[in-house]
């Protein structure tokens, strides 16, 4: 069970804070809700207690994990590209990893989008996700490590400044 003022994870929102856990009676039936603000955008949730770790809603990664994903975007091995998957095949699978609230498959993405904006422009979709997955995994890292997003956003970009010099080539 999350406590009030425990900083917690939810898919494909990202970051928030449970503000207050407050039972309601919908439809006849009591249940108790997690009412969690998301500090990107400031949106407030409410998600079901009984009914969080099914809907995804996690605790932020410890600092150990936090090292490991900010690390694995290092690693380039095993990049096979966009070679043979359309643009539809690889959005449906890139949201559906945005997604599942996984903080390594966001990181994948992230790396992924990287990657392929080396040897071609993205598209605005394929922008859209990176920027989303850049938010994501910027932010949960920020309070996993304890330091500010724009630091965790500068250091992902330095991992990928050969990539960030081949677009602007480009563009």
């Amino acid at each position: 069970m999350f406590k009030v003022n425990e900083l917690v994870v939810y898919p494909s929102q990202g970051v928030g804070s449970v503000e207050r856990i407050e039972s309601q009676e919908i439809g006849g039936v009591k249940a108790d809700f997690y009412i969690v603000r998301i500090l990107s955008n400031n949106v407030t949730l409410m998600v079901p207690v009984a009914n969080a770790i099914n809907v995804g809603l996690r605790s932020v990664c410890n600092p150990s994990i936090g090292q490991q994903i900010f690390e694995s975007l290092k690693d380039r091995t095993g990049f096979t590209g966009y070679t043979g998957q359309n643009w539809n095949r690889r959005y449906r699978e890139y949201s559906e990893k945005l997604k599942s609230g996984d903080l390594s498959d966001v990181a994948y993405v992230l790396k992924e989008l990287f990657l392929i904006g080396k040897d071609k422009e993205l598209s605005f979709g394929e922008r859209r996700l990176l920027e989303q997955a850049m938010g994501l995994v910027s932010l949960e890292l920020a309070h996993s490590m304890s330091k500010t997003q724009d630091e965790i956003k500068e250091g992902i970009n330095e991992i990928f400044a050969d990539v960030i010099a081949a677009q602007e080539e480009k563009g």
